[in-house]
């Protein structure tokens, strides 16, 4: 680089204090939501750590010296605007960091469903030595509604556990990881036995399961979301498990959230409920700024930087709400 750059790093209530490392190389900015517009004007780079705010398109006007912003989060889309899309400013994601963790977790709701350790714990609190029989997960089928990183993550690691995996997304192809991936929502929820929503947030996907997809899945299956809450209908949902129309559900994202008190999911029958931690291990925060700092390092190189979104790809699918994850 011919100068300093500037890096502004936007945080929430959770202060990054791993970038040390690079203030040597860089004047570094710690800001608030509140105080973005301040920090990003003549900045650089600008570190989107606080991923769930939206702040950045109000404060567009102050951006003008931005070049890259890298967003601590899979999916960009809460961060899309027309402006940022139209601009040379490069976007790039958390790649990497969230994929397996989510894969793990979903399994681990499979499981729980299949050799119903809710039943042996209640048991167990009752003092109570209570023999029942459990599912077996080899050789069930699983059809996963969006094939991008981390529904990739999650087919891999479901098959090797023997179980049988087709995917949901834009077009239609045989894959490695999904044996096959359809458009046909429809048909692909009928005969599986788990269906695991992550998708990202867009127009096409916002409600997408609804009475009818609910209405088309087994009466013994079971939906997971590690997407979005907003992916669910969730009067729908709650219907449909009050009338076991399905025999379950366990959900990481819900709509809305956080869940209210008092919201009927929290007592609908058969329902796992997780606060949006699905992709959150143990540190998991570090990780994100050692990515940063990483790929700062390849800025500060003039090397190409490390996963890079493409723009265009996202505003004509998204422009909406995404996750981490």
């Amino acid at each position: 680089m011919d100068a300093r750059p500037v890096v502004t790093v936007q945080h929430g209530e959770a202060v990054p204090t791993q970038l040390d490392s690079i203030s040597a190389d860089a004047e570094l900015r710690m800001v608030t939501s509140a105080r973005l517009a301040e920090g990003i004007a003549g900045a650089d780079v600008l570190f989107l750590y606080d991923f769930s705010s939206p702040a950045l398109e109000s404060v567009w006007s102050a951006a003008d010296a931005l070049r890259w912003v890298q967003v601590a989060a899979i999916g960009v889309d809460a961060v899309m605007f027309d402006e940022l899309i139209d601009s040379d400013v490069v976007v790039t994601n958390s790649r990497g960091i969230f994929e397996e963790p989510i894969a793990e977790y979903v399994l681990g709701q499979i499981l729980a469903f299949a050799k119903d350790f809710r039943r042996s714990w209640e048991a167990q609190c009752d003092g109570r030595w209570q023999h029942f029989d459990t599912e077996r997960i080899a050789g069930g089928s699983v059809t996963v509604v969006g094939p991008g990183p981390v529904g990739r993550a999650i087919a891999r690691l479901l098959r090797a556990v023997g179980m049988s995996v087709r995917g949901v997304g834009r077009s239609e192809r045989e894959d490695p990881d999904f044996g096959t991936v359809t458009t046909d929502v429809l048909a692909a929820v009928g005969d599986a036995d788990y269906v695991v929503l992550a998708a990202p947030l867009t127009p096409q996907t916002r409600g997408m399961v609804g009475a009818d997809v609910l209405g088309a899945m087994r009466p013994t299956a079971r939906l997971i979301n590690v997407g979005r809450g907003e992916l669910v209908d969730t009067d729908a949902l709650v219907s449909a498990l009050q009338a076991g129309v399905i025999a379950g559900a366990a959900l990481d994202v819900v709509d809305p959230e956080p869940l209210p008190v008092g919201h009927p999911l929290w007592t609908a029958p058969n329902v796992r409920l997780t606060p949006h931690n699905s992709g959150d291990i143990q540190g998991w925060r570090n990780m994100l700024q050692q990515q940063f700092v990483a790929n700062f390092r390849r800025y500060a190189a003039g090397q190409p930087l490390h996963n890079v979104v493409d723009k265009r790809s996202v505003s004509a699918t998204a422009q909406s709400g995404e996750r981490r994850t």
